[in-house]
């Protein structure tokens, strides 16, 4: 992991983001996740918006692209109603959205929450990832997230919400 850096995602980044999301994409699907992401999300025009809107940050190793996510501020439409179970507290909280790392790079995932949960005034973080992505599941809970119950994507499909109370 050394040099790693994490930075906001400019326009030109395209299309080294798309290389990125593509690939996690084909991952998926070879480790049993074939319907989270399908073959075409992120779409493009959610891409750009993320890029737009400051949200898309980009994990780089040594000047390479290795990781993308969106980091969301505000209340996320889609956390809203929560089923079987509770989110932790209602207070503010950032989001972390779709995020995809480069084959054969590790520590992605850890990267890109220790970068949230370091943003200044972060109290709470929130994340949600598919049933069949048991990868993620695993890896938020030992990074310390606690599974709050059962969210819906806005294509209607459940996804397991998840969330992270930081201290001080």
């Amino acid at each position: 992991m050394s040099g790693r850096t994490v930075r906001a995602a400019v326009t030109a980044d395209y299309p080294e983001i798309e290389t990125i999301y593509a690939g996690a994409r084909q991952r998926m699907r070879e480790t049993g996740n074939p319907t989270q992401w399908g073959s075409t999300y992120p779409p493009e025009d959610l891409i750009r918006a993320d890029i737009a809107n400051g949200w898309l940050q980009l994990v780089c190793e040594d000047g390479r692209i290795v990781g993308a996510f969106a980091l969301c501020t505000g209340e996320d439409a889609t956390y809203q109603k929560i089923e079987e179970g509770q989110w932790l507290n209602d207070e503010p909280y950032l989001t972390v959205h779709r995020v995809a790392g480069a084959s054969g790079v590790r520590g992605i995932l850890r990267t890109i929450l220790t970068f949230a949960e370091s943003q200044p005034g972060a109290r709470n973080i929130r994340i949600d990832t598919h049933p069949d992505n048991k990868i993620m599941q695993h890896l938020l809970t030992k990074y310390g997230y606690t599974k709050c119950g059962i969210i819906y994507h806005t294509d209607g499909t459940p996804r397991f919400a998840y969330q992270k109370v930081l201290e001080g």
